[in-house]
């Protein structure tokens, strides 16, 4: 029954909605995401229209040339045909020059604004949502692997250098990548200790409850256990960091994460034992 209850504790989502935000705050970002989708798909709509029109364009000019070949070649037609046709040949390539533009215009402006509604958004959202925004472009430009140990392998060396969130993007990449993959373990620890770093730990919990339900076989299982001890203990839960010690020494007596657990519960249970009194 603890380990169910621990078990719950760990599943719990790790992200909450601040609120001291209100309502207000929280309608205005459902407005702005609204607007922001609106102009998504308008944005979508000119550009197809714009590569719709390119292939006319393209069509035209041909057209244009091949009146100009025939010029020299029109002693069995009228020149007066041929000017008709040529002219509106080019009427009408004047005509999709004009839609080209205006598309163009729109596509821009539509672009600028959706930049700007993105900057209110992010604005809306704290400083965090910025630094996350700015992380996520950052890990965009980044040089992928292929294979799935090296794109690991960077995220937990962006991470070692202290770019926790260009691992956190990262990490949430490979998860979307290999879903299926034993390696989600080591990923959704990896992911845990990016929260970790920052002190946030209900997100840390969540990641490492993935791991200790999903994957209790895996190296990174034992680690999981230890960090939620200590996320338990940062949240001043000290009866459920000390079942996640306990069940850790009970599941993995062998770990060396085990040694560490033993240890912290020796000292646990030593600060509980009252001080024996002196002879009088």
């Amino acid at each position: 029954m603890r380990r169910l209850v621990l078990l719950a504790l760990l599943a719990l989502p790790g992200c909450f909605y601040p609120a001291d935000r209100g309502r207000a705050l929280e309608a205005r970002v459902d407005r702005l995401s609204a607007d922001s989708a609106q102009m998504q798909a308008e944005l979508k709509e000119a550009r197809e229209q714009l590569a719709a029109t390119l292939p006319k364009i393209d069509e035209k000019v041909a057209e244009v040339t091949k009146a100009l070949e025939s010029l020299d070649t029109a002693s069995r037609r009228k020149d007066a045909d041929i000017g008709i046709q040529f002219q509106k040949t080019v009427e009408d390539l004047s005509q999709l020059r004009g839609q080209v533009e205006t598309y163009l215009h729109k596509i821009t402006e539509l672009e600028t604004a959706i930049a700007e509604q993105d900057k209110k958004l992010l604005a809306l959202q704290g400083t965090e949502a910025v630094k996350e925004a700015e992380a996520k472009k950052k890990a965009e430009e980044l040089q992928r692997p292929t294979d799935k140990k090296e794109f690991l392998t960077l995220a937990q060396e962006k991470a070692k250098a202290g770019e926790v969130l260009v691992a956190r993007q990262l990490y949430t990449e490979f998860l979307k990548k290999w879903a299926k993959d034993p390696l989600v373990a080591d990923a959704h620890y990896g992911l845990g200790e990016t929260y970790y770093a920052e002190q946030r730990c209900r997100e840390a919990l969540f990641e490492y409850g993935k791991v200790v339900q999903e994957y209790p076989k895996s190296a990174a299982a034992p680690d999981a256990y230890l960090r939620s001890s200590d996320c338990f203990s940062k949240l001043k839960m000290k009866d459920e960091s000390r079942i996640a010690l306990e069940e850790l020494v009970k599941d993995y007596p062998k770990s060396a994460a085990a040694k560490t657990a033993k240890e912290r519960l020796a000292e646990l249970d030593k600060a509980k034992t009252p001080p024996k009194k002196g002879k009088k």
